[in-house]
């Protein structure tokens, strides 16, 4: 089960496995590698992004919850 975290780590962490981004397209931004492109959620004012959406953009990803513990 992945962990909620802050928008800030998640960028940190997506661009520690190559990403690069935040990248703007319309109501959200996306992080992307080679071509695959992945949509972040915007900021809110708790900053948090719960845990079940983290795993919902780690799975689109394609990034194994190993692969994003170590990152």
């Amino acid at each position: 089960m992945a962990h909620p975290i802050s928008r800030r780590e998640l960028i940190r962490r997506f661009r520690s496995l190559g990403f690069t981004g935040p990248v703007s397209g319309g109501r959200h931004q996306f992080m992307m590698k080679g071509t695959l492109k992945v949509r972040i959620p915007n900021p809110h004012e708790s900053n948090t992004i719960d845990g079940s959406l983290v795993k919902e953009i780690l799975r689109q990803a394609s990034i194994r919850l190993n692969q994003w513990e170590k990152a």
